[in-house]
């Protein structure tokens, strides 16, 4: 019988009747598609934003890096590997980044689906910045693994710098990509996912169109950044950092690097220094005392920002607008 898939056969009794109709209570109550939900997992805020925005009003995807953690030197937590191990679909940039998820990564199911947004058709990646005053990235790229991407090129000075999310264009493409990916997994809720990329890509072009208006006045004028990471953002909407302190938060600079980074402060006058609020500071007060240089905060991953749909909108727009407050005081 059809429903001795759900009943042992110590208890079929008269009372079968009864646990059948309960079945199909429940059933009734949930329906099956609810059940197919996609478990998801999403290593970084920012995309985790992306996904959540996708899924808005079908499922909630998990975030292994949390609250003010950066995916620079994270270590997963049990709590971390019980979410992997439960996951339908995974979401990350790739083992160029979170280098602390790709262990785990290669244990899963094959069944698990593990998508790396880094190799995305469609996206804009954009190669490493190297020399003058950014330093030279492609001799330490073994080192620093979470930023530089092999494109497969035979010449290893073309890495790909992978903070692409920065750019919203690059979120676009992203959002799409996120919406065919889980209408497979979950064909039920595919116009649902559809609808929800097309109404979230509106919203990026509106935020584009606003922040390319608003950062207009700025362009042209110089500033320097913590680590190198805001070259998407930059190239979209006509600004450019002249330096970096550190090619990564890791990386401490030596003497020699502060010096230089120093004298280009020097060079520029009352130019703007931005920190990260995940790294310690200690550093920009060291490059800008005596120079008059002023500071303003870029935050890459928008840590401070609460989880979910609309994080990513305001990721960006708080970087376009700690721009304008520091440049609009020189």
């Amino acid at each position: 019988m059809k429903y001795s898939l759900f009943l042992s056969s110590s208890v079929r009794t008269g009372c079968e009747f009864c646990t059948m109709g309960l079945l199909f209570t429940i059933f009734f109550l949930f329906p099956l598609n609810a059940v197919a939900t996609p478990s998801v997992v999403v290593s970084l805020k920012p995309l985790h934003s992306l996904v959540a925005a996708v899924m808005d009003g079908v499922g909630v995807p998990t975030l292994i890096v949390q609250g003010t953690g950066s995916g620079h030197g994270y270590q997963l937590l049990p709590d971390d590997a019980k979410k992997l191990a439960d996951a339908d679909i995974v979401f990350w940039i790739g083992p160029q980044m979170e280098t602390f998820l790709v262990k785990s990564l290669k244990n899963l199911p094959v069944s698990t689906e593990v998508i790396a947004l880094a190799d995305v058709r469609g996206m804009c990646l954009l190669d490493m910045r190297t020399g003058g005053n950014f330093e030279m990235h492609h001799h330490v790229h073994h080192a620093d693994g979470h930023h530089a991407y092999s494109s497969g090129e035979s010449d290893d000075s073309h890495y790909k710098d992978l903070h692409f999310w920065l750019d919203p264009k690059n979120a676009e493409v992203i959002i799409h990509m996120i919406a065919h990916v889980l209408a497979k997994r979950d064909p039920a809720s595919a116009q649902r996912y559809s609808d929800n990329a097309k109404n979230y890509g509106k919203r990026l072009h509106n935020l584009i169109k606003d922040i390319d208006h608003d950062l207009t006045p700025f362009r042209g004028q110089s500033f320097i950044v913590f680590h190198d990471a805001y070259q998407y953002f930059e190239k979209r909407f006509g600004m450019s950092a002249v330096a970096a302190i550190t090619v990564s938060p890791e990386q401490v600079p030596g003497v020699k690097r502060i010096s230089q980074i120093r004298d280009t402060v020097k060079k520029l006058g009352p130019v703007c220094v931005f920190s990260e609020p995940q790294f310690e500071s200690r550093l920009i007060k060291t490059v800008i005392e005596g120079t008059g240089a002023r500071t303003g905060r870029l935050d890459p991953l928008g840590v401070a920002i609460p989880a979910g749909p609309d994080q990513y909108l305001t990721l960006i727009r708080n970087l376009a607008d700690s721009l304008k407050d520091c440049l609009g005081s020189q």
